[in-house]
């Protein structure tokens, strides 16, 4: 894939008003949701309800791709047809994760690195000839009191850009996700902190990799305190906490930032995005890669009836969605909640 089409591929993924559904949940962390909804984590049932997800009508106004699991990649629909052939219906770009989770990181106790990057080259040809037109990998960043290290942010940041390389390579759109936890009692300027030295090393590593970035998207978290933390910050503390990290760190060459919500609540995840698009035009257009703040309100309704509230379970998604696409421009105000 040339130059052109990877930069082409990822302008679609942070087209104004939309975002990414993120529904590459392992078949393990599927399987913790699926039993808090009372739910058994068969094969058939992952497939229907990513089945749901992936039927909703009019998924495309809103959402520009999706990331996949293995499984979901290669799975068909009930009536045959292969959810990859579904969504390019839908205008939805299908992606896939590929890093194969975290491993503790050798002489750093409590502290983690993403591994998978063995055999990458290989399985990412297959997926390309499944259909996949971007990849994602998670690295995770824990704040302790001793943590995290510059060890840790330098292996991980490696491991991501060696990632983002190869998947360029193979004619993908890296996602690149360095995810801060939201775990601990630190307060935002120690997120902040931390938050920036990550991207800083990332983006050094990914220079280094000689990784195109015109052709790379960030999935970035936002800066928030802990939830430990006894002083919990304003939306616009949050605003404007990341985008100072985000200016300090990130090249204007990328072509567009998409946030995690990563144990925010739905409403937050939103309020947030929407207070930093109305602090004005950055030097990338900001959106969303949510996951439980896109699925958890659709997923409760569906496991209620699956056979009977697949309709119900798409029209909460769609509006999470649009609510999201609005913020993703700055156009979102709570009382569309209602």
């Amino acid at each position: 894939m040339s130059i052109e089409q990877l930069e082409t591929i990822a302008q679609a993924m942070v087209a104004p008003g939309k975002g990414i559904l993120a529904i590459d949940e392992s078949s393990k962390t599927i399987a913790k949701r699926f039993k808090a909804v009372n739910i058994e984590c068969t094969e058939e049932n992952r497939r229907d309800y990513r089945q749901m997800l992936l039927t909703t009508p009019r998924l495309g106004e809103h959402i520009a791709g999706a990331i996949l699991y293995d499984e979901t990649l290669r799975q068909s629909a009930s009536n045959g047809r292969r959810f990859v052939d579904i969504m390019r219906s839908a205008d939805v770009l299908p992606g896939i994760k590929v890093d194969m989770g975290t491993t503790a990181l050798a002489g750093f106790p409590g502290e983690l690195v993403t591994q998978g990057l063995d055999g990458l080259r290989e399985r990412l040809k297959e997926y390309v000839s499944l259909g996949a037109t971007f990849c994602k990998w998670r690295a995770v960043i824990t704040i302790a009191e001793d943590s995290p290290s510059s060890a840790c942010i330098e292996a991980n940041t490696h491991a991501l850009a060696r990632y983002a390389a190869l998947c360029q390579e193979a004619g993908l759109v890296p996602m690149v996700e360095p995810e801060v936890l939201m775990d601990g009692d630190h307060d935002i300027d120690v997120c902040y902190d931390v938050t920036e030295a990550t991207l800083r090393s990332l983006f050094g590593a990914l220079y280094e990799q000689n990784v195109l970035l015109e052709g790379t998207i960030l999935k970035a978290s936002m800066v928030l305190p802990g939830k430990g933390c006894a002083e919990q910050a304003s939306v616009e503390e949050v605003a404007d906490a990341t985008l100072r990290c985000l200016r300090a760190s990130v090249p204007a060459a990328l072509p567009g930032i998409v946030f995690l919500s990563g144990g925010q609540s739905d409403e937050e995840a939103t309020a947030h995005l929407d207070a930093m698009n109305k602090m004005g035009q950055q030097a990338w257009p900001l959106s969303f890669s949510y996951g439980r703040a896109l699925q958890q309100a659709a997923q409760k309704k569906w496991a209620e009836n699956p056979a009977a509230n697949v309709d119900a379970a798409q029209k909460i998604l769609a509006k999470r969605a649009r609510l999201n696409g609005l913020a993703s421009l700055g156009e979102y105000e709570p009382g569309m909640e209602d």
